[in-house]
């Protein structure tokens, strides 16, 4: 499918066909596209557009490059974060003259906000080159709200695990289980937006390069200079989540041993507790003919009597020793 649009008012307008308004679009954008509508565009621009299987390639010569005065950037970017398994796939970028083309095969939340934005607010869209680094600027906010919700809910995880009051073991047991289910899955939704700051990394750098060529622009170099410095701050903020939700998981294995030792314990306890008991009653079990305690009227009340005397005074011992 191709979304084209024009420029109206420093506004973006979509419209319908790109042939009929080819020479007034500025921005087209590719989803999903068909060999027939990546021909068109090629024909519009001049210049070749990438396959996807020529997008996916993660060496830097294939994803940030120039070709006939055309540069190409390519960055991953996730759709659907709004749950914990957002689709990672890559976007490409290419600037062609005063013409901007996106191709892509998902659908993050910032193509959806921005043509809307842009087409109600004036944002200063009047080229390719600035519908690039506004719709960079919407990327990176998205990215951003995605790691203020990643880090929320790593709060939440953490107060759930050392603030349960829960007594019972089985209980605990389910609640540790969802705990490391849910670190899990904030591991993988950071890992993921780290990942895709990555590639905006690399292609803000190569961005100022080409804003640097022109000397009129020091608003647009200011502008990729603060993109490239907001996404090295995420960066930073999404290795110190990782770095917490690493410590919330070897805190939670911990805590699961702590459990697990504590079970034990209470199993090696109860054995030696009941040890001398068994040790008593298996040698008044003992057929022998001769056994005067069982001429005794009172030999029975006094070998039970034993027995828990036995297994009283070794729990006794052990919580004078704080062993329980």
């Amino acid at each position: 499918m191709i979304k084209a649009f024009v420029v109206d008012h420093d506004r973006l307008h979509p419209v319908d066909h790109l042939i009929a308004n080819s020479a007034d679009v500025v921005w087209v954008d590719l989803v999903n596209p068909t060999r027939e509508e990546e021909k068109a565009v090629e024909l519009w621009i001049g210049v070749s557009v990438p396959t996807r299987e020529e997008m996916e390639e993660i060496e830097i010569s294939s994803r940030l490059y120039a070709e006939n005065g055309a540069y190409v950037m390519t960055a991953t970017l996730p759709a659907q974060a709004d749950d914990d398994r957002p689709e990672m796939l890559p976007v490409t970028f290419m600037l062609a003259g005063e013409r901007l083309i996106t191709i892509r095969y998902h659908e993050p939340r910032a193509f959806k906000t921005f043509p809307l934005r842009a087409e109600k607010t004036d944002i200063g869209c009047t080229n390719g080159e600035t519908i690039l680094v506004s719709l960079l600027e919407a990327i990176v906010d998205r990215l951003a709200d995605v790691l203020e919700r990643a880090s929320r809910d790593v709060i939440a995880i953490s107060q759930d695990m050392f603030g349960s009051t829960e007594k019972k073991a089985s209980k605990r047991d389910r609640d540790f289980r969802r705990i490391i289910h849910r670190i899990g899955s904030k591991e993988d939704l950071v890992s993921k937006v780290q990942d895709s700051l990555l590639t905006l990394q690399r292609l803000s750098g190569f961005l100022a390069n080409i804003v640097a060529q022109d000397n009129q622009a020091k608003v647009m170099r200011a502008r990729v200079k603060t993109i490239a410095r907001d996404v090295s701050s995420l960066s930073d903020h999404a290795s110190f989540q990782t770095q917490k939700i690493n410590f919330l998981l070897d805190a939670t294995l911990g805590m699961i041993n702590i459990e697990q030792s504590g079970i034990i314990k209470i199993f090696s306890v109860a054995a030696v507790v009941f040890l001398p008991p068994t040790l008593v009653a298996s040698i008044y079990g003992m057929n022998f003919d001769v056994m005067p305690e069982l001429q005794w009227t009172w030999g029975y009340p006094i070998a039970l009597g034993v027995m828990v005397l036995s297994a009283v005074l070794p729990f006794w011992f052990f919580r004078r020793k704080g062993w329980l």
